[in-house]
């Protein structure tokens, strides 16, 4: 069973008073109105497209209806599907997402544990790029400060920068609190380009090689995305024969609000003044990236 990438560029979505509707009506309520609590519009938006990207894959790879299932949250914020007895059967896919700069998106695998980043590569606030390096220096190994210096240009070395700092922290549930000295990752090729997913990339722990596998692509030339993916299920046949196949690596499809809604069924009652709430949101952009 193939895996999912999705991307939806919520940057350039401009919702219409019909669509922040629907959208606000096939929601959890308790999703909805932390959705509403948003300042700024971009970050609703992100938000609301990721609740979106959730449910839809629950539909299309799971088999629920839309308005049969709820999810859940973990102790640290993570959505999630409950199993339930009547779902013993239904094959239990992991999901991470991730929203930053003008999309989210998401990653899912049946059986696999995965985590997702998408970083837009932009100058660091009002620190020049080196200034920036430098208040960064303790979060890098000296090979991984060797290689971004190297990359060639200050934005090069940005992006590889940004690239080093990726989705396995989250995949395996340790937060950024994670001890990064910990790590070294070994990022290959140094220039990526559009159209293509790239496995090269490997990550040490403690100086040893981790059973993980990293696909790392571009969305467009600013909006960098990388997924991380645990060793895969070894099914018995495979066992038996002692052989692992390793998929072909996805590359992310980027979904319409159409798409996104496709199998959508309302859960909520029509809500008139969200929209007008929505309308008073800031255009300002915020710089938090949410990850769940």
């Amino acid at each position: 069973m193939d895996g999912v990438r999705w991307a939806f560029r919520c940057g350039s979505w401009v919702p219409t008073r019909s669509e922040w509707t629907l959208a606000a009506r096939c929601v959890q309520l308790e999703e909805k109105e932390r959705i509403g609590q948003f300042v700024f519009a971009k970050d609703a938006k992100s938000a609301m497209a990721g609740r979106l990207l959730i449910r839809k894959l629950v539909c299309e790879k799971m088999g629920f209806a839309w308005d049969g299932f709820r999810l859940e949250r973990t102790a640290r914020g993570k959505p999630f599907l409950p199993r339930t007895s009547s779902t013993p059967s239904v094959p239990h896919w992991n999901f991470n997402m991730s929203h930053q700069g003008d999309y989210a998106v998401l990653a899912a695998e049946p059986g696999r544990q995965v985590g997702v980043d998408v970083m837009k590569t932009s100058r660091p606030g009002s620190s020049s790029i080196q200034e920036f390096f430098r208040i960064m220096n303790r979060q890098f190994t000296d090979l991984e400060w060797t290689n971004i210096r190297k990359a060639g240009t200050d934005w090069d070395q940005l992006d590889m920068f940004y690239r080093h700092w990726e989705s396995f922290i989250k995949a395996i549930g340790t937060g950024l609190g994670f001890d990064l000295q910990r790590v070294e990752f070994h990022i290959s090729p140094n220039q990526m380009r559009e159209g293509q997913v790239y496995r090269q990339t490997r990550m040490y722990l403690d100086n040893e090689e981790e059973d993980w596998t990293f696909e790392e692509s571009l969305l467009d030339k600013d909006h960098h995305v990388a997924v991380a993916l645990g060793k895969p299920d070894i099914s018995t046949s495979e066992a038996d024969s002692g052989t692992v196949c390793e998929a072909p690596p996805l590359s992310f499809t980027l979904l319409s609000f159409s798409d996104l809604v496709s199998k959508a069924t309302p859960l909520l009652e029509e809500d008139p003044a969200y929209w007008e709430r929505f309308q008073s949101k800031k255009e300002a952009p915020s710089r938090q990236t949410e990850q769940q």
